[in-house]
């Protein structure tokens, strides 16, 4: 028996190494086109930027060590450019020497990846992306001549290829045609991110279009011009379903080759994973694209499983991810709020602003979590973090509840590892548990930055709990200041049956709201406080 994999990165490696621990006989040959396999993708940025030094770094295997020690056939600059169903064969293309083979298999794994997008830009063949190492070196070796770059694209690789210039000495413009960086987080949360970018140097340019692209650098469409001697091309990227086309196998309208529960095409001989592929959404089943290196790999080890005759399935996929921006933490999983009201589902959105660990233990940071919760059944959504240390730990407790099955008001339950220089004894994942089952309870109730005003415009009254002090060094526009501390001798001031109260980050906010509360009142919690209306304002 002999399969074939076509692609020697993440799902495709982790396919071929899996199966041949399974299939100790079985013929396995590894076709590449460019001219390494198992490499780190993700780490491509940060060799670029010298976080990481040496480029031996980034190569985990080659073919000869691959050879040694699982008995693979792997041959790079080898393409395939067509598959024959009927007869099982695949045409191999030895791009070296300009020949071509045709190979037999019993099974097709196609791990072909994803193409960076780039759109028809007049002078795109100027900018350069990055896929895999031989764009890695053209990149380095550009950096280290370039004074000034324009990055186009806001999304992680955008942000992550910003950083990593500007680690290099050079001076970066980055260019995102929407509103807001980073997709997947929405605007209140991603502010932060904003403003860190913009500290440590970078020209955030947003809603701007690049229209074209010269020698001299980018014109914007309206007219403006950006000066770069490098541009990088980091819109996004798009399955390479080319191959699969070709062989006539099915596309989904998201792009992607579909592929079933256990990863087979629409033919049963061929299995698809990776980039290339379409997944199933973990929160409504609908297709998605979904480009990140853990799924990836475990599609791989799954098909592997298939292939070996093992009883297995891929999960649906949550979308859990994480980034470093300048010394910020910024993490999310499921869905965002976003999207959650273009679904028009009903939900609860709750953020809270905790320390990473214990603030009376030294070097204790803000983080901002936003957690989005189904309004009926208690499910959780969605995450998002945004910090300097700590997110990364919470984010992944979310994403394990929520493949758990746990719901929102659960996580007040659950028993985590607790020292002061880790956490704290109410951990942030059990503060936000907290704060659901109060809201499912119904005993308090929250009210979001963006629907504020619209209270207010039909009569609320506004109490900020905060001190005098933090009131002057920032308010929210008619906002009445009674601090928490005073709030049971001047109760009697408020005499609004529609009141909203608010603190810095919604603690104080609860307690006034469980003071004030009484029958035939409404009494509201600004959700996050201060900082969250602050952050949210920010993007409009």
């Amino acid at each position: 028996m002999r399969t074939i994999v076509v692609g020697g990165v993440a799902g495709g490696m982790s396919a071929a190494t899996r199966l041949r621990r399974l299939e100790p006989e079985m013929e396995i040959v590894v076709l590449e086109r460019s001219g390494h396999v198992s490499f780190a993708n993700c780490g491509l940025p940060y060799y670029i930027g010298g976080v990481i030094e040496k480029r031996s770094a980034l190569l985990l295997q080659t073919p000869s060590s691959l050879a040694a020690r699982f008995g693979l056939d792997v041959r790079v600059r080898h393409e395939v450019v067509a598959i024959d169903r009927a007869a099982r064969t695949v045409t191999v293309r030895d791009l070296d020497g300009g020949t071509e083979d045709s190979l037999t298999y019993d099974w097709l794994v196609l791990s072909p990846g994803a193409r960076p997008v780039r759109p028809p830009i007049p002078g795109i063949e100027r900018a350069l992306s990055l896929r895999d190492i031989e764009d890695t070196d053209a990149l380095a070796a550009a950096a280290q001549g370039a004074t000034r770059a324009v990055v186009i694209g806001g999304g992680f690789i955008g942000v992550e290829m910003g950083e990593n210039l500007v680690h290099a000495g050079v001076e970066v413009s980055l260019i995102e045609a929407t509103a807001q960086c980073m997709a997947p987080l929405d605007p209140e949360m991603v502010e932060p991110v904003h403003a860190r970018m913009r500290s440590a140097g970078v020209d955030l340019r947003l809603q701007g279009l690049v229209v074209s692209i010269d020698e001299e650098g980018v014109t914007l469409d309206g007219g403006e011009r950006v000066a770069a001697d490098l541009v990088v091309a980091a819109i996004g990227v798009q399955p390479d379903t080319q191959l699969a086309r070709m062989a006539g196998l099915a596309v989904g309208e998201r792009g992607g080759i579909v592929v079933d529960e256990h990863c087979r095409t629409s033919d049963s001989a061929i299995f698809g994973v990776g980039d290339a592929v379409e997944k199933r959404d973990a929160g409504d089943g609908s297709s998605v694209l979904v480009p990140l290196a853990n799924t990836a790999n475990l599609q791989g080890r799954r098909v592997a499983d298939v292939i070996a005759g093992r009883a297995v399935e891929v999960r649906p996929v949550q979308g859990t991810a994480i980034v470093g921006v300048f010394g910020l933490q910024v993490a999310s999983t499921g869905w965002n709020e976003k999207r959650l009201r273009s679904a028009g589902r009903a939900y609860r959105a709750i953020h809270t602003h905790p320390a990473d660990h214990a603030g009376y233990y030294p070097g204790a940071s803000t983080m901002a979590l936003k957690l989005l919760v189904d309004a009926e059944t208690d499910a959780i959504l969605g995450a998002q973090g945004v910090g300097q240390a700590g997110v990364d730990k919470r984010i992944d407790v979310i994403a394990t509840a929520m493949r758990g099955g746990l719901g929102a008001s659960d996580l007040a339950d659950l028993e985590l590892a607790y020292a002061p220089q880790f956490g704290s004894a109410k951990d942030p994942v059990n503060m936000l548990g907290y704060v659901a089952e109060n809201l499912a309870t119904g005993l308090t109730e929250n009210i979001q930055w963006h629907e504020l005003q619209d209270a207010l415009d039909a009569g609320a009254t506004l109490i900020d709990v905060r001190t005098a002090k933090e009131h002057a060094a920032g308010a929210i526009p008619g906002a009445v200041l009674i601090p928490v501390d005073e709030l049971r001798d001047r109760a009697g001031e408020i005499v609004s049956d529609d009141v909203v109260v608010h603190c810095a980050v919604g603690v104080r906010g609860h307690v006034a709201a469980m003071m004030l509360a009484r029958p035939g009142r409404r009494l509201r919690n600004l959700d996050g406080g201060y900082m969250t209306w602050k952050a949210g304002e920010t993007t409009q």
